[in-house]
């Protein structure tokens, strides 16, 4: 059994590795190829939640959980609002193969989905990225979409200011691209092609008179069904992909509380990122429609970034035992 810390994530997790172990899982679960129940949450005081996500990688003979809390206000004291660990066994014989830090699993995955997501639902001349948010995900889904479409302008919001300032100058250091910090969601959005919402905002935040045609959205901050990023409109106006249904129609509070307000019905989701990939779904229509990804996170991406860090990390091992 193999323990694997985050900073041995770090080393051996690039950003487009993980876009290609997303790309095949995303399709692995919408053929079948997984088994993926509902997650269950458990309220832990006010906003915070710990959550138990199991699932199976029936090709990989890999069965597991991601174990994590939670708690989105941890920013104010220089946490990770997500932290935990993803547990990995051997579906054959039920052997116990790793223990991965999950908070780096969830940095990194989280954006590979989204930037598979805007490789097939965003114009491929996008050149302007809006993030609304500027922690964790922040980082990780400015690395992910520059790898996706050739950016040049990337626009930022937070509410709070230093935060902004602090994001602009580590990532314009790291990734030499010009940010401009805003002061309103409005005005960060308007001209934007892409526009990622990374926040831990139970209410809307992006209003669909603000995006413009065209653009395609990945709304990531929003896990439960009473909390949202995006306003009614928006979701109403725009072609609604998602990472999986049945996770959408229990969890989305973007999807859900439109359709309790009549707003969409049942038909609105058009499918799964997987179908979209293997062309059962049709994706981007036309130029100028807006379109949504709904990234809920999901066990069996964890699962499957665990196994590859499993198989890398007992490659190295053989490989110092050997010498």
């Amino acid at each position: 059994m193999l323990f694997i810390n985050q900073e041995q994530v770090k080393q051996m997790l690039s950003m487009e590795k993980c876009i290609t172990i997303m790309e095949k899982v995303l399709v692995d679960l919408s053929n079948g190829e997984t088994v993926q129940p509902l997650r269950t949450a458990i309220p832990v005081n006010q906003n915070n939640l710990l959550g138990l996500m199991p699932g199976i990688l029936k090709k990989e003979e890999v069965v597991g959980t991601k174990l994590i809390t939670i708690f989105p206000e941890n920013h104010k004291e220089g946490l990770p609002s997500h932290q935990g660990v993803v547990i990995i066994f051997d579906a054959k014989d039920g052997k116990m193969k790793a223990v991965v830090d999950g908070s780096e699993i969830t940095a990194i995955r989280t954006a590979a989905a989204s930037a598979v997501a805007t490789n097939y639902l965003a114009n491929p001349h996008s050149e302007v990225l809006t993030i609304i948010g500027t922690g964790e995900q922040a980082r990780t889904h400015l690395e992910a979409m520059l790898l996706i479409r050739p950016i040049k302008k990337v626009n930022v919001w937070s509410k709070r200011q230093e935060k902004a300032r602090q994001f602009k100058k580590e990532m314009e250091e790291k990734h030499g691209v010009e940010i401009t910090i805003f002061h309103s969601v409005e005005e960060a959005v308007q001209h934007a092609d892409i526009i990622c919402t990374v926040t831990s905002s139970t209410v809307p935040i992006l209003d669909g008179s603000w995006v413009k045609k065209g653009a395609h959205v990945n709304a990531v901050g929003a896990c439960r069904p009473m909390d949202r990023e995006l306003d009614s409109d928006l979701v109403k106006n725009a072609h609604f992909y998602v990472d999986r249904l049945e996770s959408a129609v229990n969890e989305s509070g973007d999807y859900l509380i439109p359709l309790k307000e009549g707003v969409i019905d049942e038909t609105h989701i058009l499918g799964e990122i997987g179908d979209v990939i293997k062309q059962t779904v049709q994706g981007r229509q036309a130029e100028d429609n807006i379109t949504i990804f709904e990234s809920l996170g999901l066990a069996v991406e964890d699962l499957a970034v665990a196994e590859f860090l499993y198989q890398e990390a007992s490659i190295e091992r053989e490989n110092v035992e050997g010498e």
